[in-house]
Protein backbone atom coordinates (compact mmCIF):
# COMPACT_ATOMS: atom_id res chain seq x y z
CA UNK A 1 0.00 0.00 0.00
CA UNK A 2 1.74 3.43 -0.85
CA UNK A 3 0.98 6.33 1.67
CA UNK A 4 0.88 10.24 1.63
CA UNK A 5 0.79 11.71 5.15
CA UNK A 6 0.24 15.44 4.40
CA UNK A 7 0.97 17.94 8.15
CA UNK A 8 -0.60 20.80 8.29
CA UNK A 9 1.37 23.23 10.90
CA UNK A 10 -0.11 25.62 13.30
CA UNK A 11 -2.25 28.29 10.85
CA UNK A 12 -2.69 31.89 12.01
CA UNK A 13 -6.10 31.26 12.71
CA UNK A 14 -7.42 27.63 13.63
CA UNK A 15 -10.62 28.06 13.57
CA UNK A 16 -10.68 29.58 10.09
CA UNK A 17 -8.65 27.02 9.05
CA UNK A 18 -10.91 24.27 10.22
CA UNK A 19 -14.05 25.87 8.41
CA UNK A 20 -12.36 26.07 5.02
CA UNK A 21 -10.75 22.42 5.31
CA UNK A 22 -13.91 21.03 5.87
CA UNK A 23 -16.28 23.76 4.11
CA UNK A 24 -13.94 24.09 1.07
CA UNK A 25 -10.83 22.00 0.75
CA UNK A 26 -12.76 18.51 1.23
CA UNK A 27 -15.60 19.08 -1.29
CA UNK A 28 -12.72 19.87 -3.54
CA UNK A 29 -10.36 17.03 -2.90
CA UNK A 30 -13.03 14.77 -2.57
CA UNK A 31 -13.38 14.22 -6.19
CA UNK A 32 -10.32 12.83 -6.43
CA UNK A 33 -10.90 8.83 -7.32
CA UNK A 34 -8.46 6.03 -6.83
CA UNK A 35 -7.92 6.48 -3.06
CA UNK A 36 -8.53 3.16 -0.89
CA UNK A 37 -8.46 5.26 2.20
CA UNK A 38 -8.20 8.83 3.58
CA UNK A 39 -7.94 9.99 7.22
CA UNK A 40 -8.02 13.25 9.27
CA UNK A 41 -5.72 12.99 12.75
CA UNK A 42 -6.87 16.68 14.49
CA UNK A 43 -3.80 17.50 17.06
CA UNK A 44 -5.76 20.15 19.03
CA UNK A 45 -3.66 19.57 21.91
CA UNK A 46 -0.75 17.08 23.06
CA UNK A 47 0.08 16.11 26.70
CA UNK A 48 -0.30 19.15 29.05
CA UNK A 49 -2.83 20.69 26.75
CA UNK A 50 0.68 22.07 24.43
CA UNK A 51 -0.75 22.84 21.40
CA UNK A 52 1.87 21.30 18.97
CA UNK A 53 3.77 22.34 15.46
CA UNK A 54 1.53 20.30 13.48
CA UNK A 55 -2.33 21.22 13.12
CA UNK A 56 -3.33 18.68 10.94
CA UNK A 57 -2.58 15.21 9.91
CA UNK A 58 -4.00 13.85 6.54
CA UNK A 59 -3.12 10.21 5.08
CA UNK A 60 -3.46 9.01 1.84
CA UNK A 61 -4.09 5.69 0.53
CA UNK A 62 -3.36 4.14 -2.59
CA UNK A 63 -2.53 0.70 -4.19
CA UNK A 64 0.51 2.10 -5.83
CA UNK A 65 2.59 4.50 -5.74
CA UNK A 66 1.53 4.31 -9.87
CA UNK A 67 -2.34 4.94 -8.36
CA UNK A 68 -1.56 7.35 -6.32
CA UNK A 69 0.21 9.37 -9.14
CA UNK A 70 -2.68 9.33 -10.93
CA UNK A 71 -4.82 10.38 -8.22
CA UNK A 72 -2.94 13.17 -7.66
CA UNK A 73 -2.39 14.24 -11.68
CA UNK A 74 -6.18 14.40 -12.10
CA UNK A 75 -8.26 16.87 -12.53
CA UNK A 76 -9.26 16.43 -8.77
CA UNK A 77 -5.86 16.21 -7.28
CA UNK A 78 -4.41 19.67 -9.39
CA UNK A 79 -7.56 21.37 -8.13
CA UNK A 80 -6.72 19.51 -4.62
CA UNK A 81 -3.06 20.92 -4.52
CA UNK A 82 -3.53 23.90 -6.27
CA UNK A 83 -6.14 25.12 -2.90
CA UNK A 84 -3.51 23.92 -0.68
CA UNK A 85 -2.36 27.72 -0.18
CA UNK A 86 -5.17 29.54 0.27
CA UNK A 87 -5.72 28.08 3.62
CA UNK A 88 -2.08 26.12 4.60
CA UNK A 89 -0.86 29.63 7.24
CA UNK A 90 0.79 27.26 8.90
CA UNK A 91 3.20 25.57 6.34
CA UNK A 92 2.60 21.94 4.83
CA UNK A 93 5.04 19.03 4.74
CA UNK A 94 4.30 16.55 2.02
CA UNK A 95 6.02 12.76 2.80
CA UNK A 96 5.04 9.66 0.90
CA UNK A 97 6.09 6.20 0.58
CA UNK A 98 5.56 2.06 0.77
CA UNK A 99 3.68 1.31 3.69
CA UNK A 100 5.45 -1.85 5.65
CA UNK A 101 3.57 -2.97 8.35
CA UNK A 102 4.83 -4.87 11.41
CA UNK A 103 3.62 -7.88 12.90
CA UNK A 104 2.52 -7.14 16.60
CA UNK A 105 3.08 -9.79 19.21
Amino acid sequence: MHRMTILYGRPDDPAEFDRYYREVHIPIARGMRGLSRWTLTWTDTQNGGFAGPVHLVVDLWAESKEAMDAVLASEAGRAASADVPNFATGGVTFLEGTEEEVPTA
